[in-house]
This record gives structure tokens, C-alpha cells and sequence, in this order.
């Protein structure tokens, strides 16, 4: 149950959901003309700031700018890949997928293509109430990985976790099987955040090996040298985003429940 209600209750604070209750609440309070367009105003000013470029991007940065890729791996011979980078084998589609978080598992095929790790470990299960019936996004990961030349023996496999809590807890149980206390923990740079402290809580030592990267060096600098056009295109709210405004909400909503939970180290 607090695996649904954390997935469904944040739609409701997120742009779009909060934007359909106040336009909604407007139309109930219709006769409160007051009232009515303070609620309208609301849900207008909330997209125009959630779609705006500047403020997406601002937010996104504020996440994933905490951590970068590694400049030496030493010694880690072990990565952890967080699911959440893959779209299952669904008619009309004729093999597994990446999505736009795909890019975390190229970056552990390329690691392991170029010797410096050893072994992934790959976490994240199948949510039955998330979709129809499914391989568990870590087998899922693993057919992309061995497609592309990653052998199944440098692959363990943990299928039962359906949140990023749930990732920490049981891979560290399998780490600790296999006498392993530090690894390179591969995700979306947004994601990183609310992950390391997950896994250090579980007695892990992480090397952060982030990936999807939504705001680099040249595209932050570029933003705030745009041109009129730019500019203009910018300060029109787009779905885009309003997606990763979404995202970095998603964020910061999971780090604050995961703390009041106990969680996060």
C-alpha cells in the first residue's frame, strides 16, 4: 500500500494534478467570482512557472549538479544499475526498449566495455498494478546489456524491489553475499540525490557514476545568453518542461518522505 499511495498521492501536487484541482474547485465556486479567480490565477501562474525554461532547468540542475561521473574508478569492481531506463516488450514493439533514462544503462555496458567494473548488479521489479503483465525491469536491463556484447556471468540480478528504498535494501542484501561493501552506483543524475543516501544507510560505501544529464556545462551557459528568439520560445510554458519540473518534484517529494521515514542516511 505505501508503494501505490506514494506513486498516486503526489499527482495530485504535481502542476498538472494540482492545475485540474484548482480550475475544477473554480468551476464549483463559480458564484464566489473572488474566490473563482484567485484559483484560476493560481493554476495559470503554476504553468506558466512550470513550464518555463529557466525555472525546469533551474530545478533540474539544483539535483543533478551534486554529483558528477567519477574522474578515477580505482578499484570498485562492482556497479549497482537502478531500473527505471527501459520500456518492456509490448506488441507492437519487437524487443525491450530504452526510454529517455535509458542512458544509465548504456553507461554501465560502456564502463564494463572498457574494464572498469567487473560485475552490474541490476534492481527493480515488475509493479503489478503499474501496467499489464511484464519481465521485471532488471531482466529487462539485462537483455539490453547482453545485446550489447555484456556477458550474463558479469550480471546478478535482483527482481523483487518496486521503489528506490526497496533497490538499497535488497541489493545490499546480495552485496553483502557476495562480501562486497563499495560500489559505483549507476543512475540518472536526477535521481542520485534521493539514491546515495539510500544505499549508504544500508552500510554501502558509494562511488556516484551518474548519467541523463538533462542541464550540461554548455547548454546552462547557453541558456542565460539566449537569443530574442530563444528567449521568446522559452517563456512559453511547454509540456517538456512541465515534465521535468514533474521530475524534479518527484525528486525532492521521495527524499522528504523517505527522511520522515528514516531512511536516508
Amino acid at each position: 500500500m505505501f508503494v501505490f499511495l506514494s506513486k498516486f498521492l503526489p499527482n495530485f501536487i504535481y502542476p498538472v494534478g494540482l492545475t485540474f484541482i484548482l480550475l475544477t474547485l473554480a468551476l464549483i465556486l463559480r458564484n464566489k467570482k473572488r474566490l473563482r479567480n484567485g484559483l484560476i490565477i493560481f493554476a495559470l501562474l503554476l504553468i506558466y512557472l512550470s513550464g518555463n525554461r529557466w525555472v525546469a532547468m533551474s530545478l533540474a540542475r539544483s539535483l543533478e549538479w551534486r554529483y558528477f561521473p567519477p574522474a578515477e574508478f580505482l578499484d570498485t569492481r562492482v556497479a549497482v544499475l537502478l531500473s527505471g531506463g527501459t520500456e518492456s516488450m509490448q506488441y507492437p514493439r519487437t524487443m525491450v526498449e530504452l526510454n529517455s533514462a535509458g542512458d544509465r544503462v548504456l553507461y554501465a555496458a560502456n564502463l564494463y566495455k572498457q574494464g572498469k567494473i567487473d560485475t552490474i548488479l541490476l534492481t527493480g521489479g515488475y509493479i503489478p498494478w503499474a501496467g499489464s503483465e511484464r519481465l521485471s525491469p532488471a531482466e529487462e536491463m539485462k537483455e539490453i546489456l547482453v545485446l550489447m556484447g555484456v556477458p550474463e556471468s558479469a550480471m546478478w540480478i535482483e527482481p523483487d524491489s518496486l521503489n528506490t528504498y526497496e533497490n538499497a535494501l535488497f541489493s545490499a542484501e546480495i552485496l553483502r553475499d557476495h562480501d562486497v561493501d563499495t560500489v559505483l552506483l549507476i543512475t540518472s543524475a536526477m535521481h542520485m540525490p534521493r539514491s546515495v543516501p539510500l544505499f549508504e544507510a544500508q552500510g554501502i560505501t558509494v562511488i556516484p557514476a551518474p548519467a541523463d544529464y538533462t542541464v550540461t556545462q554548455q547548454g546552462w551557459e547557453a541558456l542565460w545568453s539566449s537569443s530574442f528568439e530563444s528567449i521568446l520560445t522559452g517563456l512559453v510554458p511547454s509540456s517538456g518542461n512541465i515534465a521535468l519540473t514533474t521530475n524534479v518534484m518527484k525528486e525532492y517529494i521521495g527524499m522528504a518522505v523517505y527522511s520522515l521515514q528514516g531512511w536516508m542516511k
